[in-house]
């Protein structure tokens, strides 16, 4: 077995997944910002905080406004450039604080009584927000600034708690979307590295496209010129055309055997198309890096002991 010819099996494999994973990575985007599943999962926290009631005024102050991102309305819009403001994704954990004390009434007092910061909180919604502020209350906490540094710690806790659901939605879909991309595709690792095992040519269209990914730092092509690109492997929408299947009249024994090695490949691109192309991209790098390294460190060398040489005569 030859070593070089593994790793360019390897390099091929890794250029697939990296294809794949931006089609996977492409269509995640398009589907998080026509839904505004960040801005959902941001808002479902801001209604904790502060009630039902309170989140449309929340969510209308100024300062959370100028939050907001620009985007197209729809995916018409990006033929007339129509765009409007989404929902908001990103709360700084001290404009949120502020925000809170804003439709609290709490923003202009510095020193309050007990009595009159009790009554105060008992006028908010009912929200976790309020509840938090009566357990401080009772256990003594009346100085608003205070009160601003506990609740900044606990928002701080919950936006984390945020970013934390969606990257826990979002992964579920990227899972769901690569088995469902790599089935749609057909893309088997185990017969995909016995095609680039068997073929030179394969192999070398591999090498050059991985050298053009780092080159270029990523792909910024849309989904057809993605398409185009597996193509070069023989991968096209529509798995079945592509198939090999053993023939009808082929012991049961071969249909077993084709159907767990199918079963093993499809998972394992599933697998590795979920992690996403930055993962596939950061090591494609490395592995064409090092020649890129050791010419250089060798030129750095050599460079250094000429200048020693001369230096030293």
């Amino acid at each position: 077995m030859s070593l070089s010819q593994a790793l360019d099996v390897a390099i091929g494999l890794i250029v697939v997944y990296y294809l794949l994973g931006s089609i996977v990575s492409l269509i995640t985007q398009l589907i998080n910002e026509t839904f505004e599943t960040r801005g959902k999962a941001l808002e479902q926290y801001l209604v904790r905080l502060v009630g039902d009631k309170k989140i449309d005024d929340l969510i209308n102050l100024p300062q959370l406004q100028a939050l907001r991102p620009i985007r197209y309305k729809n995916l018409l819009s990006v033929f007339s450039s129509a765009t409007e403001p989404k929902k908001i994704e990103k709360v700084p954990v001290a404009i949120l604080v502020n925000s809170f004390f804003d439709i609290s009434g709490l923003t202009a007092n510095g020193e309050m009584e007990l009595r009159q910061l009790a009554e105060l909180v008992d006028k908010m919604p009912d929200s976790e927000g309020k509840q938090a502020f009566i357990s401080w209350i009772n256990q003594g906490v009346t100085n608003i600034e205070d009160l601003r540094v506990r609740t900044t710690a606990y928002f701080t806790g919950l936006l984390d708690q945020a970013a934390a659901t969606f990257r826990a939605r979002a992964r579920s879909f990227v899972i769901m979307l690569s088995l469902a991309i790599t089935i749609l595709f057909g893309t088997d690792t185990v017969q995909l590295a016995q095609n680039l095992w068997q073929s030179a040519d394969l192999r070398a269209i591999a090498a050059a496209q991985a050298q053009m990914v780092v080159e270029q730092e990523g792909t910024q092509a849309d989904v057809s010129d993605i398409v185009d690109e597996l193509e070069k492997y023989s991968i096209k929408i529509g798995w079945w055309q592509t198939q090999q299947l053993p023939a009808n009249n082929a012991p049961v024994t071969d249909w077993v055997y084709f159907v767990l090695l199918k079963v093993i490949g499809l998972s394992v691109t599933a697998m590795a198309v979920s992690q996403g192309s930055s993962f596939w991209y950061d090591l494609l790098k490395k592995m064409t890096s090092p020649a890129t390294s050791t010419s250089s460190s060798k030129t750095s060398d050599g460079g250094s002991s000429s200048t020693s040489s001369s230096s030293s005569g």
